[in-house]
């Protein structure tokens, strides 16, 4: 196979024809992994301790915009029988027998379907899988398999759309794994030296390093090499693109995800929180969404004088402005916004809703809210019947739709579509956006009864 070289001294190789090179995004307007966007699934092999692993961790905090998730071939390998046990080290853990192929095969496959699976969890002092415990992988938009003959089984390659084969010298690639069996694995160095001897350096001239022919992207010095993997990146992000509905709805603005915002989100999903951890990360997030919310609306340039006598060019805020909850769970984001708006309007809006029907019970606004901007708050966007019910009684009090600021934590899809469509001119302001709503027209995977849980007033 031709061998194409940047003309960059040993950045990176590319070969040519690449694979990933037909892979195109959905342009359907779901989010959904399970509708007919498929993700974008990288391969990673090389040798053992080439740098595979650091590799896939700085390819993944670079990409902390989109939802990304790691797969490693170890976790397929097979329990030891007690033969195999008495035996261990005559054992091969480098040859293809070692792994669970075909496990491999079909996770991979409902992964790039879109479905949620269950990854083994395998003991390396034990050499056995886990019997109690798992590891769930819901379906993402970049999926990165690592491992050492992820490129060996020719279904696995198929379903790839770039693979990368990470090159290291032999030598430090040795003293890496001495490094990590003996720390990480509780070997002594001289089984380590046996077992490298005896079976890693033949399986990686009689398996690995032949499947170095089928990758596309070939990077010398493994983690090191941050320039190849810094352009990987850029490839990466240019296939995927924005958020498929932010494409379709100019009106809709995602807050950038960071490992903060994510953790943050982790934390307030887990039903087994307490309420005050729950209440705490909300109110962080919740913080975060009306700040950026605030910066869609209109200012005036203001120059003041700072303490050194320097002339400084600035923006000054928006004085007509107020808030607007739906009851009950928007009123969890009051807090916020006052904290962001010194002394802040904030109406009330409470509407009954029954399944897909709504019906407006109370309202309290302020008189001159026809000439203000609004920043109407719920912390859910699920159906869209409610927040719709809501807008147009703003706008029959005189709101203009293009003075709407819609924030919420997390938006369903089908809601985004609801509000977008409708109020093409009002803007929505989400930190994350969901799968979907399931038969309860419950947003999946969602927060559950988010006033309930921050009030206190769940079952729990």
């Amino acid at each position: 196979m031709e061998t194409k070289r940047i003309p960059m001294d040993m950045v990176i190789d590319v070969v040519s024809g690449a694979h990933f090179s037909g892979w195109q995004p959905s342009t359907t307007s779901s989010s959904s992994p399970t509708s007919s966007h498929q993700p974008f699934i990288i391969g990673v092999a090389g040798g053992t301790a080439s740098g595979k692993t650091t590799v896939c961790d700085i390819i993944i905090q670079q990409l902390q915009d989109h939802r990304v998730v790691l797969v490693c071939q170890d976790s397929f390998y097979r329990g030891l029988t007690n033969d195999e046990l008495k035996r261990v080290h005559e054992y091969n853990f480098d040859h293809p027998n070692a792994f669970d192929t075909e496990q491999l095969v079909e996770t991979l496959g409902q992964l790039k379907s879109g479905q949620s699976v269950q990854i083994p969890i395998y003991d390396f002092k034990l050499h056995q899988r886990s019997t109690d415990k798992s590891r769930q992988v819901n379906g993402s938009d970049v999926i990165i398999m690592e491992g050492i003959l992820v490129f060996h089984e020719q279904r696995v390659r198929n379903m790839m759309n770039m693979k990368i084969f990470v090159d290291a010298d032999p030598d430090v690639r040795l003293a890496r794994r001495i490094k990590r069996d003996t720390v990480e694995r509780g070997r002594d160095i001289q089984s380590v030296l046996e077992q490298y001897a005896k079976f890693v350096k033949p399986a990686y001239e009689d398996f690995i390093l032949p499947s170095k022919k089928y990758a596309d992207i070939i990077i010398p010095r493994g983690g090191e090499n941050r320039v190849a993997i810094d352009l990987i990146v850029q490839h990466i992000r240019t296939k995927l693109g924005q958020h498929n509905l932010c494409k379709i709805y100019p009106n809709l603005n995602v807050i950038q995800s960071t490992f903060q915002t994510r953790g943050m989100h982790t934390l307030i999903r887990d039903r087994d929180i307490s309420k005050h951890d729950f209440i705490f990360y909300s109110d962080r997030l919740i913080r975060l969404v009306v700040e950026h919310g605030l910066g869609y609306l209109p200012f005036t340039e203001k120059q003041v004088i700072t303490p050194t006598g320097s002339i400084y060019t600035g923006v000054d805020f928006c004085k007509k402005l107020c808030g607007v909850s739906i009851i009950r769970s928007g009123e969890s984001m009051e807090n916020a916004f006052r904290a962001c708006c010194k002394g802040i309007k904030i109406g009330k809006i409470l509407i009954h809703r029954d399944g897909d029907e709504t019906q407006l019970i109370y309202e309290k606004l302020p008189k001159d809210i026809s000439e203000r901007h609004v920043l109407l708050m719920d912390p859910v966007l699920g159906t869209g019947n409610t927040a719709s019910e809501a807008v147009e009684l703003l706008i029959k009090k005189g709101v203009p739709e293009s003075q709407i600021i819609f924030l919420n934590l997390i938006s369903a899809p089908e809601g985004i579509q609801c509000i977008c469509k409708r109020f093409p001119h009002l803007k929505i302001v989400t930190s994350e956006i969901e799968e979907g709503l399931n038969d309860q027209l419950q947003v999946i995977p969602g927060l559950g009864e988010f006033g309930d849980r921050y009030f206190g007033t769940d079952d729990s």
